[in-house]
């Protein structure tokens, strides 16, 4: 709940009826989480600074903050304008998190490289019992396994306890469901209390993958096929291979046997980015997951003499570099064999005192570098990316004063240098900065689409935040490992983004029980966002348009996913025309939904007449009509009429354009008919259909092939 702060002046009451952005101070009044209870005070202060609103640094954001409350009332007080007091209600626990109680009573199964047990982020306190359905087991002594923790097995090595000396495991399921942890933080910076996307849902570990992260499809087989035997309702893998047919699929023949329990699987879509055609895990009852940014940097800033500033990253944030401007050079101003700053290239280059532009190719390490820098005298290094690396820069625990900077901008500073006899540039250190504006940005090594097992299906489905995610780690990172127990680890890829859209589909089930896997992957397809924080279309990692193909229906969006107006359901049965469309003979299918198929007793339907949320098709000259039926899970009496932006060159006409809800049924069917209207160089394009209520957007994304 939230109150303006009532004040004497009149003046400034009535004013702020005109002047909706003017700050106002307001009280807002919050429900502790039952995991915060016993939190220290520091950890309660930076949860209540998780609801402001984003700005460029986290000074600012400080500065917002007028009183934190501890103990006569939970909450704070903050200066707000109007709407960004509206947007501070919209962040309640009123909202998703409490509406699906934490994800409270979901069980998740996570197949992967194991878990660290006894990581605190998987404690069970203030977790009741697991559902009276569980079936499971744990492969740990019986202290490790808990509330929290119910079950935990290892195909890998079977009868072997499931622990991880990997640590991809342990980050995706504390990333899905770790309980809260308070004081996390990683080399002094993200200082907070860590705790997952549903927090209240209970943990069943499969290890599935070694040590180095393979992992063997009859594994990974009988890690599917026991966690649903064991009853979880959610399955997360952050694994998968390249594309093939369905039938000689593991993860696409375990997924549907899954689903066909009503089990909601989701999996990364890969990591072969930027390149197209690259995905993984295609099939269309899997959600299909790419990666995104996050509005968060560890901020350091280079200065250069002619005052231009380009915001770099850096875990080593010294508090006693000065601002002071210092002699600027490039390493590799005389010798390309010094570029790239590799072990002993600058013995001979004068760098003593100077900042050293150093660029990342090369065979030694970004550490390495810096050490090389150190060792010949420099006072600082610039780290220039690699122009494949586009917008994305990285945080490292450098030796010295550092920042890792785009290629763009080392461009930018290598033409300063250029350009002036004695160049000159300083760093300054602003730690964790959060409010990106243009993040999410789609990450340059998420995979791409098209589909090559079923070009018809628009993949991937969704992308989440997958860039420099924290969350727990096995060991300590810093190589000292009498450190505290409660370790973290920052670091990115789909399988960071999977566990995230994991943790929102165990919400999802948890507010809306009675939906099927379908139904929860329409809601948040529907409802994904097209735009990022600052209001703008989203970008890939050097700012480019992104294409349905690489971010599917958008970037996630957890709270209108609860409440999507509609939803396109597919019962598994439905698939069975699809996969006889696809040309699968009745074996091949037999595999797949593992029993006696003939398809001529089936109705064999095109890959675009499937009951998916987005639309793909090769259109030649000839109209192309599709159906699609959709479920009303909003209001009792609704209607939602037809917006279409089309793809160029193409004219679609949606059948009936204004469909309508009462209480004679929940469903409504309509059709669309795609015609060729002009002959196009494109190899695609796309559009949107968009069905709007007085409440609601529900958006499906259309992608035309022109043959």
């Amino acid at each position: 709940m939230i109150f303006k702060s009532s004040v004497a002046d009149l003046e400034t009451k009535s004013s702020s009826i005109f002047n909706k952005s003017k700050l106002e101070t307001y009280i807002i009044f919050l429900k502790k989480p039952e995991g915060m209870m016993s939190a220290k005070r520091e950890d309660v202060d930076s949860w209540y600074r998780s609801f402001l609103p984003t700005v460029t640094t986290s000074s600012s954001n400080q500065q917002r903050l007028v009183h934190s409350y501890h103990n006569v009332v939970t909450g704070f007080a903050a200066k707000l304008t109007e709407e960004e007091a509206k947007a501070v209600e919209m962040k309640q626990n009123l909202g998703f998190w409490n509406h699906s109680n934490y994800g409270k009573g979901v069980i998740i199964g996570v197949l992967d490289t194991g878990i660290k047990a006894s990581h605190p982020s998987f404690s069970d306190e203030g977790m009741p019992p697991p559902p009276a359905k569980w079936k499971g087991k744990c492969e740990f002594n019986a202290t490790l396994c808990n509330n929290k923790l119910i079950g935990a097995r290892s195909f890998y090595l079977p009868g072997k306890p499931p622990g991880d000396n990997n640590g991809h495991g342990t980050h995706t399921a504390s990333t899905a469901a770790g309980s809260w942890v308070q004081g996390a933080s990683f080399y002094g910076q993200l200082n907070g209390t860590a705790v997952g996307i549903a927090p209240s849902a209970h943990l069943a570990i499969y290890r599935v993958c070694n040590g180095f992260g393979s992992c063997a499809d009859s594994d990974i087989l009988a890690g599917m096929d026991t966690a649903v035997e064991d009853g979880v309702d959610v399955l997360s893998l952050s694994l998968g291979g390249p594309s093939i047919p369905f039938y000689e699929d593991s993860i696409a023949i375990g997924a549907f046997g899954a689903i066909q329990k009503g089990v909601f699987v989701s999996c990364a879509a890969g990591n072969s980015g930027p390149y197209n055609r690259t995905l993984s895990n295609e099939a269309p009852w899997i959600l299909t997951v790419g990666a995104g940014t996050v509005d968060r940097n560890i901020r350091a800033k280079v200065l250069l003499g002619n005052n231009a500033s380009y915001d770099g990253q850096s875990f080593y944030q010294p508090t006693n570099f000065s601002s002071t401007l210092l002699p600027l050079i490039y390493a590799g101003a005389n010798s390309n064999d010094s570029a790239f700053c590799d072990p002993g290239s600058l013995k001979d280059v004068d760098v003593r005192g100077k900042v050293v532009l150093c660029e990342s190719r090369g065979f030694s390490g970004v550490v390495d570098k810096g050490q090389e820098v150190k060792n010949a005298g420099g006072a600082a290094m610039i780290l220039m990316n690699p122009e494949s690396f586009g917008n994305i820069t990285a945080a490292y625990l450098h030796v010295l004063p550092a920042s890792d900077v785009t290629y763009a901008d080392g461009l930018n500073i290598k033409a300063y240098i250029n350009s002036t006899s004695s160049p000159m540039a300083t760093i300054i250190f602003d730690g964790t900065v959060f409010g990106v504006p243009y993040a999410p940005q789609l990450a340059y090594f998420s995979s791409r689409g098209l589909s090559l097992a079923s070009p018809g299906i628009l993949k991937p489905d969704i992308i989440g935040p997958g860039v420099d995610i924290l969350a727990a780690w096995p060991y300590a990172v810093d190589n000292n490992r009498n450190t505290k127990p409660a370790t973290f680890n920052m670091i990115s890829g789909p399988s960071m983004a999977t566990p995230h859209l994991t943790g929102i589909a165990a919400l999802l089930k948890s507010s809306h029980p009675d939906w099927s896997p379908a139904a929860i992957k329409s809601a948040m397809m529907t409802t994904a966002n097209l735009t990022n924080l600052g209001g703008t279309p989203i970008t890939d990692d050097i700012f480019d348009p992104v294409n349905v193909f690489s971010i599917g229906s958008g970037h996630v969006n957890p709270v209108k996913a609860d409440d999507p107006g509609l939803i396109y359901d597919i019962q598994p049965d439905d698939y069975i025309p699809y996969l006889c469309g696809l040309g699968y003979n009745d074996t091949a299918i037999g595999i797949i939904v593992q029993r006696s198929v003939t398809c001529w007793n089936n109705s064999s339907i095109p890959e675009a007449q499937l009951n998916y949320p987005s639309f793909s098709l090769n259109l030649t000259s000839s109209p192309q009509t599709y159906t699609r039926t959709v479920t009303n899970v909003g209001s009792l009496n609704s209607s939602y009429s037809a917006e279409i932006i089309a793809p160029q060159g193409v004219d679609v006409k949606v059948t009936p354009g204004l469909i309508q809800f009462s209480e004679g049924g929940p469903k409504a069917t309509y059709s669309v008919t795609f015609t060729r209207t002009a002959n196009t160089n494109l190899l695609f394009s796309q559009g949107f259909l968009n069905w709007v209520s007085a409440d609601h957007a529900v958006r499906s994304p259309i992608t035309v092939l022109y043959a």
